[in-house]
């Protein structure tokens, strides 16, 4: 490389963040009990639906003791407070790791007079006007005005800064019914695109040659599923390794494996690479029974708030991951179990916040790893085929 060039880190496609998360609105522009009351109010009404989070800044300005242990020095105390969980840092929350604590969080809701967001809700306060003019700079993405008590009309700066204001919802600040619909109207526009990802990049050691290329229905099995999942979502991709890749019948999507040496965890790692802000439906390739019924069932009980929504396996009680919806919020989280030394997907499921159902039909769950499964499998298609 020659001397002085710098060298380019890899692009990467970046989830599509704010301060704190995906779906991020501060509340700016009236007293902080009037935004927590606002926020209390939407946060009551969708937290059955969906996982809610608030941030603000203490109104304490006195100079005081950190609290507990880290008064002492300890940068983390934990405390189980029996009906919620607990934890003081003493330490700074840089934008990174700050995101990584919101994670889980589908909607975020902050106090805009002391934090910033991706999008914001202005409430016109006649008290408050000199605050929010201060704040001009911060409306970049306003998408929601209320008007408190004895106001009438939009401050004149605020019409300025916003040239399109009167194409926006305009409510009364006590119109709560109306302001929770413009939330849930917002959160259901959010919800995560579904991609399909067909997962044919497995060496196949046990069966002896590569299940994804067996021909039960007229068509190599990675072609059968993908064209079941095409009606069903937005793209589908075979899975493969990079050896794999000029196999595949160019008719078809591929994404090559990037987390390579992970087997399943790696390719949905990858897809995730790729794409992180889809939601993708991963199926084995080694499921020949699959139906599009069963495809149609899991992706209506598909549950946002949850990182996956899976069937509980009929031969072993645990969850299946290898026919599972995984929501982006799960990338995150697959790259810490990543770190913290283990690459199984079903052990994520296991120790996480799962949509888990039970199977429709559950024989469509049965895979297909040696020649024996495949024998009877065999004999199970001609016998359905037979009685058609």
């Amino acid at each position: 490389m020659p001397a002085g060039k710098h060298a380019k880190h890899t692009d990467l496609i970046r989830p599509a963040f704010g301060k704190f998360g995906r779906n991020e609105w501060a509340i700016v522009g009236a007293p902080c009990v009037f935004v927590k009351s606002l926020a209390d109010s939407v946060i009551s009404a969708l937290s059955p639906t969906y996982k809610c989070a608030y941030a603000d800044t203490s109104h304490n300005d006195e100079v005081i003791l950190a609290p507990g242990r880290l008064a002492n020095g300890a940068i983390l105390e934990y405390t189980d407070q029996i009906n919620h969980q607990q934890f003081n840092y003493n330490t700074v929350f840089m934008p990174f790791i700050m995101r990584q604590q919101f994670a889980d969080a589908d909607l975020v809701l902050v106090n805009g007079n002391h934090q910033q967001a991706k999008a914001q809700v202005v409430i016109i306060y006649n008290n408050k006007r000199a605050s929010l003019e201060k704040r001009i700079a911060q409306l970049t993405n306003v998408e929601l005005i209320l008007l408190a008590d004895n106001v009438t009309e939009v401050f004149d700066f605020i019409q300025e800064a916003i040239p399109s204001w009167q194409k926006l919802p305009i409510y009364r600040l006590d119109e709560t019914e109306k302001i929770v619909a413009f939330f849930e109207t917002k959160m259901q526009q959010a919800k995560p695109i579904l991609n399909g990802l067909v997962l044919a990049g497995g060496k196949s050691v046990r069966m002896g040659y590569d299940k994804g290329a067996v021909n039960w229905f007229g068509k190599e099995q990675r072609y059968h599923v993908a064209d079941m999942l095409k009606p069903l979502c937005h793209e589908v991709f075979i899975s493969c390794r990079a050896d794999q890749k000029p196999e595949i019948n160019t008719n078809y999507n591929v994404l090559e494996d990037t987390f390579t040496g992970l087997g399943p965890f790696g390719a949905i790692l990858s897809a995730f690479r790729e794409q992180p802000d889809r939601a993708w439906l991963v199926v084995a390739c080694d499921l020949p029974l699959l139906e599009t019924d069963t495809f149609k069932f899991l992706i209506s009980q598909r549950k946002i708030a949850s990182i996956a929504t899976a069937f509980n396996s009929p031969y072993n009680e645990f969850p299946e991951p290898l026919i599972t919806i995984w929501e982006p919020k799960s990338y995150p989280l697959l790259l810490a179990f990543l770190a913290q030394g283990y690459s199984c997907p079903r052990k994520v499921l296991i120790n996480s916040d799962v949509n888990l159902l039970q199977a429709p039909n559950t024989e469509a769950l049965t895979n297909v790893n040696t020649p024996e499964d495949l024998e009877k499998v065999k004999r199970t298609i001609h016998q359905k085929i037979a009685n058609d």
